[in-house]
């Protein structure tokens, strides 16, 4: 698949409140020039998990705002990545046209320590897909 010079990346998970925040929030943190990432999820949570919020400003990176959204249609069809962060049958079905799935276990019941590695491993690969980007190999 030929990588547009700029574009949309679309993380999904269940409820947007955890895995799929935290990769949107480093992805728009590093992106290549021209491109953003959005979040969704199928059954959004009423607030972004507070873990995802304080991990995130371990980082530098204040997600306090951020409101987890319904994951559309039309995200999809604008989507030129989607990426599944969750694991497991209740993640959600994406019709874009280049998907990743990332098999990340959820976070938001594990301990701090634990939740930070989750955090270190969808940052590695947030890093990983901008390089692909970059290099039009994603």
């Amino acid at each position: 698949m030929k990588i547009p010079t700029m574009g949309i990346v679309l993380f999904v998970c269940v409820e947007n409140s955890f895995r799929s925040q935290i990769a949107e929030a480093y992805f728009n943190r590093f992106a290549p020039e021209g491109w953003k990432a959005v979040s969704a999820g199928l059954t959004p949570a009423e607030r972004v998990h507070p873990n995802a919020v304080r991990l995130m400003l371990e980082e530098g990176i204040d997600i306090s705002h951020k409101k987890p959204q319904l994951l559309t249609r039309e995200m999809q069809e604008t989507a030129d990545i989607a990426v599944i962060v969750c694991s497991g049958a209740l993640c959600p079905i994406v019709y874009t046209e280049h998907v990743e799935e990332w098999d990340m276990p959820d976070p938001a019941k594990m301990p701090l320590e634990e939740a930070r590695k989750i955090r270190d491993a969808i940052k590695e690969r947030v890093i990983d897909l901008i390089e692909r980007i970059k290099s039009g190999r994603a």
